[in-house]
């Protein structure tokens, strides 16, 4: 077992597609960070199917985060601030009507429980983690600041060994973070959602170009949960 680097920054997305909260703990469950893409929003044109912000970029300028403490029997009150720095809760009507227009569609708020949070929902596995010294290389390679929530990780990893896109070498093996412990199972192939500025929401289709150009489409590592337990910020993380 061999320490790797320590967890910088735990961030987990209330409502998908939404910018994350920063949290300096909370509980890794079997579908991954706790509450995590719980809330959503169903696109009533496309049955089945979530709205995004490859639907609708403005989305990664709302934010969402928990009101309360945590609890695996009943999620505590979702707040959602707008990009207008209006304040709404996550079941009130004129965020859904809000967003309607952003989106030019109909859709529908829909939220799971604490225990069970769908494949869909959480994209293509259960936790994202980006490393530090990655996200430096790319702004070399990109010539730029990259905010890394463009990335949408769960889990920021700051390296004691500072090798970008080592954690690539990682496939097959686990991580263990206090009593969790992650397997580490694929690539992160990205798309469009990272051209799309979280603060602004403006689209810039270069970041993306370095990305397919330099590292074959691929940024970042998905994972999934082997044992749960609770994590925390400033935990030493080994590769066992």
């Amino acid at each position: 077992m061999e320490r790797i680097g320590a967890l910088k920054e735990i961030v987990r997305h209330p409502v998908k597609s939404f910018r994350g909260e920063r949290v300096q703990h909370t509980k890794l469950m079997d579908y991954g960070l706790y509450g995590d893409r719980s809330h959503v929003f169903l696109d009533d044109t496309r049955p089945g199917k979530y709205v995004t912000i490859t639907q609708c970029p403005k989305m990664a300028q709302y934010e969402a985060r928990f009101a309360g403490l945590d609890n695996t029997e009943q999620y505590p009150r979702v707040e959602v601030r707008s990009p207008n720095g209006i304040v709404y809760d996550w079941e009130d009507e004129a965020l859904k009507l809000e967003l309607e227009q952003e989106s030019k569609r109909a859709i529908s708020p829909h939220s799971y429980t604490p225990q069970h949070i769908p494949f869909g929902a959480l994209e293509e596995a259960h936790i994202l983690l980006v490393t530090d010294a990655s996200v430096r290389e790319l702004e070399q390679l990109w010539g730029g600041h990259i905010d890394y929530n463009r990335f949408r990780p769960n889990l920021f990893i700051q390296l004691d060994d500072p090798v970008p896109f080592v954690e690539e070498q990682w496939l097959g093996r686990r991580l263990r973070i206090g009593a969790a412990e992650l397997e580490l199972n694929s690539l992160c192939e990205r798309c469009m959602i990272i051209t799309v500025d979280p603060d602004s929401g403006e689209r810039d289709a270069s970041l993306l170009k370095t990305v397919v150009q330099e590292r074959s489409s691929n940024f970042g590592v998905y994972a999934s949960v082997l044992k749960t337990g609770d994590i925390e910020v400033g935990q030493p993380i080994y590769l066992i």
